[in-house]
């Protein structure tokens, strides 16, 4: 809503805002994206215009969105899921992933997984067990490795 309300004051209508991604159909010229830049950026946000971080971003977005906002069961592979997500084959995924962030997308994944876990173990209402089966771990033994 922070994102929408300032576009719309600086004169764009978004036709969609969703987390990490704002569709606009006006054409911005330079002075007016670095005007746009400065105020994302003093309410936190980062305008990315370019394609490798675009697609930086919507990796991390859909991970975060599996990880913490998603009671989604995967039937596949993670790989297979996110390149059907962006579109994209898996290894030039995790390429450019690597190149960009200097840490692998499965690492990435693992860490808001870690995340997730500790969030669950301090809101005290799940047994390890309930945590590891709800986070596809195979084990509680899996779970704490």
């Amino acid at each position: 809503m922070v994102v929408k309300n300032e576009l719309i004051k600086f004169g764009l209508q978004p036709s969609s805002v969703e987390l990490g991604e704002v569709i606009i159909s006006d054409e911005l010229d330079m002075l007016k994206k670095e005007q746009l830049n400065q105020v994302l950026l003093s309410l936190g946000f980062v305008l990315i215009d370019d394609k490798k971080s675009r697609i930086i971003e919507k990796i991390k977005t859909e991970i975060i969105e599996l990880v913490h906002h998603s009671d989604l069961q995967l039937k596949s592979k993670f790989s297979n899921y996110i390149s059907n997500q962006l579109h994209h084959d898996y290894n030039y995924l995790s390429n450019l992933f690597s190149e960009v962030e200097g840490t692998t997308i499965e690492q990435y994944l693992i860490s808001q997984k870690i995340e997730k876990v500790k969030e669950l173990l301090v809101y005290d209402e799940f047994s390890l067990s309930e945590i590891a089966i709800q986070m596809n771990y195979s084990s509680v033994s899996h779970l704490s490795k």
